[in-house]
């Protein structure tokens, strides 16, 4: 027997008993997003590793370690993208979107990175998204949060807090550099190999630690809220007093960085403590100079990207999922003759009633195994077409579930029939 071919380790098959919810979460996303005016936008998977390496910054771990990077035919570089808002920038560039526009854009699908997996964290996963750009002010910032809070009551989901911060300006981030560095190494010994590595290429980045005792250190690090220029400052108190004003509780977190180069000013994410140490189910913030920097025309961007995975494992934990809806109306039939007669009758009734998810049993097997595939399939009713219905043009209907009444009915009677045993079909 040959060897079984298995999936890639952190790539995961979505099963159809998952899949319902999936389109459920999905459909919930798309409601929301396009409530705001938002519009989607579909992007490649692949894209020039350059992109992502402009972007997301060289020495982030993203870049260094956790991209899947191979070498075309031509010999160029290309990466599975392990995030949508590089590529939705470049596309908002080559196809002239974002000049002298206010856009909103939207976007779901599957990202990869190489990482070790682990529970909420997979090598292949997926990503609902937001980008807006044209807008510098406050308000575009608030209104992600708010669109977010929004689809979290939307889903039922409770226990999740929201956490924000600013980066400030480039040059006020540069100053704060230059301390936190300073305060790092006179601290040095103290530090986990990887924010020693950090410590000289992306001295932010330490902040985002979890390591106990450099968390420990941070508490006497540098704040860089204190160092905020007054425009920075002047933005996050107005976006502070929008989220008051609106009801939105929240936490002001100084060490909330994004581990992603191109954020300035407003970063937030929302955590939950149910899922262990990948609590971040969505993030998100600020990234102004990101379109000049990949050879756009200057314009401010903003935007956040939730985990599909983590969501779903959140809405389950919380008992939120919804059942795996099937069938409403099962179709058997005996015979050969019966069996196009039944496939006949499920096309009619879809025809008549697109509402009606209608599953006709194909292939061999008596009425009894029939039916009891019927009844597992969760079936409100079942139709029968044996032999002397086929012959005399009715169908015997059944309920399959609570008093299992049945009666038959010319075929022409049977959508009237389902309304009387079934009222609310």
């Amino acid at each position: 027997m040959a060897e079984r071919i298995q999936s890639i380790r952190g790539m995961h098959d979505i099963l159809p008993e998952q899949g319902a919810a999936w389109s459920w979460l999905e459909a919930r996303i798309r409601g929301v997003v396009e409530q705001y005016g938002y519009r989607r936008i579909r992007l490649p998977i692949v894209e020039k590793t350059e992109l992502f390496a402009r972007s997301i910054g060289a020495v982030t771990d993203i870049v260094e370690k956790e991209m899947y990077t191979f070498q075309d035919r031509n010999g160029e570089s290309l990466t599975l993208r392990p995030e949508g808002t590089a590529g939705c920038v470049r596309a908002g560039i080559e196809h002239g979107l974002l000049h002298n526009q206010l856009v909103r854009l939207w976007y779901a699908g599957p990202m990869f990175r190489h990482e070790r997996p682990q529970k909420g964290r997979y090598r292949q996963f997926h990503q609902a998204g937001v980008e807006t750009f044209g807008m510098e002010g406050p308000d575009i910032d608030a209104e992600l949060i708010l669109m977010t809070a929004r689809l979290w009551r939307e889903l039922g989901l409770e226990n999740v807090r929201l956490e924000v911060n600013s980066l400030g300006s480039a040059e006020a981030r540069a100053a704060h550099r230059v301390a936190l560095q300073a305060f790092l190494r006179s601290r040095i010994d103290e530090l986990d190999e990887d924010s020693r590595r950090r410590l000289e290429s992306n001295p932010l980045r330490v902040l985002d630690s979890k390591h106990p005792a450099t968390r420990e250190v941070l508490r006497d690090a540098p704040q860089l809220l204190e160092a905020l220029d007054d425009a920075s400052r002047e933005h996050f108190d107005a976006l502070c007093a929008t989220l008051s004003e609106a009801g939105i509780e929240y936490v002001v977190n100084p060490s909330l960085v994004r581990g992603l180069d191109y954020y300035s000013r407003t970063v937030f994410e929302w955590i939950t403590d149910e899922l262990g140490a990948q609590g971040t189910i969505c993030a998100g913030g600020r990234y102004d100079g990101l379109v000049d920097q990949l050879g756009g025309r200057s314009a401010p961007g903003c935007g956040f990207a939730m985990g599909l995975e983590r969501l779903l494992d959140l809405l389950a934990i919380q008992g939120l999922l919804p059942e795996m809806p099937g069938p409403q109306v099962y179709v058997l039939s005996q015979g050969e003759a019966e069996r196009r007669a039944a496939l006949l009758l499920g096309e009619a009734l879809r025809q008549a009633r697109p509402d009606l998810d209608v599953l006709v049993h194909c292939g061999e097997g008596g009425l009894k195994a029939q039916m009891k595939r019927a009844d597992r399939s969760g079936a409100q009713m079942a139709l029968i077409i044996g032999e002397q219905e086929r012959v005399e043009g009715s169908v015997t209907v059944r309920k399959l579930r609570g008093d299992s009444e049945q009666v038959k009915v010319a075929q022409t009677a049977v959508l009237a029939e389902l309304q009387r045993l079934w009222p609310n079909a």
